[in-house]
């Protein structure tokens, strides 16, 4: 019998025993691993210690991230003066490029490939900016690097919500929150000696070239992805990689799964119009409006905004970048533990909902109905406050969630879609936001996005969160059960 027949029988098996079992199987106490193990013996769940090291290894891809997002931040100063240099909107630029892309280079060359590549550009951009002698040279290595950081985020993603247990999906998941932010606060520290040292600049584009080397050298040694093996007719190997992940026990319903949930994928032939007008549009629409909202929320704003802040209430710029590091530090870990706990949902709506409250103490700050000391305590505490909140679910859940929607067939792709909107309406926010605070002022301006942060966690529920609502169960559902769950909500809308 051939490979592809075995997995069938597998299947079938599953079929039988879900109608003796019902979807009660999925419970909070029962999750799919327990009931697909071809025989309806509890086995338990597959130990989380066997996927962690690839894990952990993918996301240093969102510490490079992280990292190439702050380093012109303590620098800027003198790299402006060296070779007039004003900003990060070549590597906005090239993170758009590289989104739109990496669905269909982790199709292409698979998760393990796609994530050695955004390595590459990162290398190459962070060695030319750090030897550039003009701003040419310097706006080149940071399209370089930019193609890297939109590659990295959407492929890490998918890689770690596939390889990854149901179980501990989230607390992987929120793992790239937290590289993101140690790369922040990396970037911060290594900056520091900027201002005094002539070309210290150089030296911290240069540091980021080891994790980038790093990152390419060890998922060599890292499993690729089980579900693109099985996508791509490789179903011997990602068995393999399933008992790598896994371990023996869980291999035969790993597999099951997949062959209900991808069965005749590898007949059809993916279209980019699916995306915008078929089956899917809905979820994209659904995916694209929380990454829209969270980069309406003003986060960018804040972090921007933040050193004026502080300086105002009597702190140096560097201690005011240390604290808004810490809170995005502490919110991403009490994110990472309540992920799989509370579940997505709950994370997201009081994440928002903290939001709101955060900006109405800043907004507070900014009015007549305090006193000017105080005032600068509720902004600062506010802003605390709302990078804090964000972290917690804002943050990571969008980029969770999409990786568990879709179904294997368009989920590459239709996470490259929704992260290239992300960098869209990122651009623009950066781009308008200095105009709009001299014009309207920070009263108003906070004002909106407090309004934003409203419609994300109350309208938002209604029409964007609440059909993604099933993600909530602590357990962790397969992906294959949650895309069930997903599609029963589209064709019944």
């Amino acid at each position: 019998m051939s490979m592809r027949g075995r997995h069938l029988d597998a299947y079938s098996m599953y079929k039988r025993g879900t109608r003796e079992h019902g979807f009660d199987a999925f419970d909070k106490e029962q999750g799919p691993e327990r009931l697909l193990n071809g025989v309806g013996k509890d086995i338990g769940v597959p130990s989380w210690k066997r996927s962690l090291r690839h894990v952990l290894v993918a996301t240093l891809s969102s510490f490079l991230y992280g990292y190439h997002l702050g380093v012109v931040n303590e620098t800027l100063e003198s790299i402006s003066r060296d070779l007039g240099f004003h900003g990060n909107t070549m590597a906005e630029g090239g993170a758009f490029v590289g989104s739109l892309f990496s669905g269909l280079i982790a199709d292409g060359v698979g998760r393990r490939r796609a994530l050695q590549l955004c390595a590459l550009p990162m290398i190459i951009g962070a060695s030319m900016s750090a030897t550039a002698k003009s701003l040419w040279a310097m706006l080149l290595g940071r399209l370089f690097v930019g193609t890297g950081m939109g590659i990295g985020p959407a492929v890490a993603a998918l890689y770690v919500t596939e390889v990854s247990p149901a179980y501990v999906r989230g607390t992987y998941g929120s793992f790239t929150q937290i590289a993101t932010g140690l790369g922040l606060m990396g970037s911060l520290f290594i900056g520091f000696p900027a201002k005094a040292i002539e070309g210290w600049w150089r030296i911290c584009f240069w540091a980021s070239v080891a994790p980038a080397a790093i990152l390419a050298l060890f998922m060599e040694f890292s499993v690729e992805s089980p579900h693109w093996l099985f996508k791509r007719g490789r179903a011997a190997d990602a068995e393999a990689e399933f008992e790598k992940l896994l371990g023996g026990p869980y291999v035969k319903s790993a597999m099951a799964e997949l062959s209900k949930s991808d069965r005749g994928d590898e007949t059809d032939t993916f279209k980019f119009s699916e995306l915008l007008y078929g089956h899917h549009r809905k979820v994209v629409f659904i995916g694209s409006t929380l990454f829209a909202l969270q980069q309406l929320s003003g986060i960018n704003a804040v972090f921007y905004f933040s050193s004026t802040v502080f300086e105002t209430a009597g702190v140096p710029s560097e201690s005011a970048n240390m604290c808004v590091g810490i809170a995005n530090l502490l919110g991403s870990f009490i994110a990472m533990i309540l992920m799989d706990r509370l579940g997505r949902k709950v994370l997201l709506i009081g994440s928002f909902s903290g939001m709101v409250v955060a900006m109405f103490l800043q907004i507070t700050s900014a009015t007549s109905l305090v006193s000017r000391s105080s005032g600068v305590y509720l902004s600062v505490g506010g802003m605390l406050l709302f990078v804090f909140t964000f972290a917690i679910g804002a943050g990571p859940v969008p980029s969770i969630l999409l990786s568990e929607m879709f179904p294997g067939r368009v989920r590459a792709n239709a996470v490259s879609v929704c992260m290239a909107f992300h960098w869209i309406v990122n651009f623009f926010v950066g781009l308008l936001f200095l105009r709009l605070l001299e014009q309207i002022g920070p009263l108003v301006l906070n004002s909106i996005f407090g309004a934003f942060c409203l419609l994300a966690g109350a309208s938002g529920y209604k029409y964007f969160i609440a059909p993604i609502s099933l993600a909530a169960n602590p357990a962790g559902l397969s992906i294959q059960k949650m895309q069930t769950l997903v599609n029963d909500v589209i064709d019944g809308s």
